[in-house]
């Protein structure tokens, strides 16, 4: 419920009163004597969705645009015509009002917003590199970019382009600016005691999961943007979904800004085209959220207009995000094939090793060396298998022949395959001493030694 206090102009208190009556709502009117031009002011309490139309219809009546308004939530209202009005306005969407002044409340001040982001950064670079994801959670409850994104998409539909503006200059230059802060912390990082020397960050788990965007990051991007744009609607749970869009947007320009320390391009290209799909989408979504709930600009002739920009920047950003998905489908549908080749490989392997003739060897390890970038670039997987053997048993001259054959049968793939051989002992164990405290008597025995042979990686028998 929300109490609504309007001024009323001079020589326009009859039609508000009668405005008021027609709708049935209940109302209290002060007598105004601080400022000449209003006679009265008149509070009343009205749903959350009620405050729109009964303003307008105030408006209509002679209350001015630029009229003294104050909307209040309120905890408790008891009034005998509460249900009626419940029932006439259902729902808990905000006013247009209400939803510009929660847009602008959402973009704070220049120093506080940058601030902000570079904190998020560092704190979400340090959990990249350490492969914490319990960091970068922290880092996104510090990171403020719901706000501008919900400000860009709201000034949009209320025909404010000050608001729409602020918006995406906010975004635009928040998200260059982290991408710049990862970079510079990332090359103060390399090489130091805290990075220790020949770290390939593109082993890491937490960064390797942002330069592989797929499908699934656009689903994520879209939901942010409409749980952000709803919450804010609604007015509720915007902290807890900035958090949501925050994880979309800051750990990817945080990888890009180390691919750029480190010199890795396809890191930062591939994580900033991750950041450039969740903004686009984010935006999108909360854009057709808020048209379609109903929000449009006060003056009714200018619907028409925004009804064309807002379709124009529909249509755009739907490009932007088609062109993108490209990008998105192929690195999708190349970690499709790489899976299903490491799968198909590994089980071949497993099997060719189980075959009776290689009863004395033990198939160690497994390695598939394949990713997406090598179905781009047309380069050829590498498996790498290691085997174990007893010392007096031979080494078959042909097995990486054999088995490069057999998985390329299977998998259709043109494959290089490389076999390494160890020698290996166990030690025996030691049968268990009876009628003796072990706290009184210590057993020791040498433990065996497992001398390894040089690795054979073509499978000549060689070293």
């Amino acid at each position: 419920m929300r109490l609504v206090q309007v001024l009323i102009p001079e020589g326009n208190r009859d039609s508000v009163i009668a405005a008021l009556d027609e709708q049935e709502l209940d109302y209290a009117i002060f007598e105004e004597t601080g400022r000449g031009e209003f006679e009265a002011m008149v509070q009343f309490p009205v749903p959350p969705t009620g405050v729109e139309p009964v303003l307008d219809n105030l408006r209509a009546a002679g209350v001015s645009e630029s009229a003294y308004t104050i909307v209040l939530p309120t905890e408790t209202v008891v009034s005998t015509r509460l249900q009626a009005l419940e029932a006439l306005y259902p729902g808990d969407r905000l006013s247009r009002d209400e939803l510009k002044a929660n847009a602008e409340s959402l973009a704070p001040e220049l120093a506080t917003y940058f601030s902000f982001i570079v904190l998020s950064t560092v704190i979400a670079t340090g959990g990249l590199l350490l492969d914490s994801s319990a960091t970068i959670i922290g880092a996104m409850v510090v990171a403020p970019l719901m706000g501008p994104a919900i400000t860009a998409s709201a000034g949009s539909v209320l025909a404010d382009r000050e608001l729409a503006t602020r918006g995406v200059a906010l975004q635009i230059t928040g998200l260059l600016l982290a991408i710049a802060v990862a970079a510079v912390l990332g090359w103060l990082l390399k090489g130091t005691v805290i990075v220790p020397p020949g770290t390939d960050i593109r082993t890491i788990p937490q960064v390797a999961e942002r330069t592989s965007p797929g499908f699934l990051s656009l689903f994520i991007a879209f939901g942010s943007g409409i749980a952000g744009a709803i919450s804010v609607s609604r007015g509720s749970g915007s902290t807890l979904v900035g958090v949501a869009i925050a994880v979309a947007l800051i750990p990817p320009a945080a990888t890009a800004g180390l691919g750029i320390a480190w010199g890795y391009a396809g890191v930062a290209g591939s994580a900033a085209v991750l950041v450039l799909v969740n903004l686009l989408a984010i935006n999108l979504s909360a854009l057709v959220i808020f048209w379609s709930s109903g929000y449009r600009p006060e003056v009714t002739d200018q619907h028409g207009a925004v009804r064309a920009s807002v379709l124009k920047r529909v249509a755009v950003l739907v490009v932007a995000l088609v062109g993108l998905s490209v990008v998105l489908g192929l690195v999708t549908y190349g970690s499709y094939q790489t899976s299903t080749f490491e799968h198909q490989a590994t089980a071949e392997t497993e099997q060719f090793f189980d075959q009776s003739e290689f009863s004395e060897y033990e198939l160690e390890s497994v390695e598939v060396d394949y990713d997406s970038q090598d179905i781009i670039l047309g380069d050829d997987p590498t498996v790498s298998v290691i085997v174990g053997r007893p010392s007096d048993a031979a080494v078959p001259p042909d097995i990486a022949d054999r088995l490069d054959g057999r998985l390329e049968e299977t998998t259709g793939q043109n494959v290089a395959v490389r076999v390494g051989f160890v020698i290996g002992q166990e030690s025996e164990p030691i049968p268990p001493t009876t009628g003796t405290s072990t706290s009184a008597m210590t057993i020791s025995a040498p433990r065996a030694e497992r001398p390894f042979a040089p690795v054979d990686l073509d499978g000549s028998g060689g070293p």
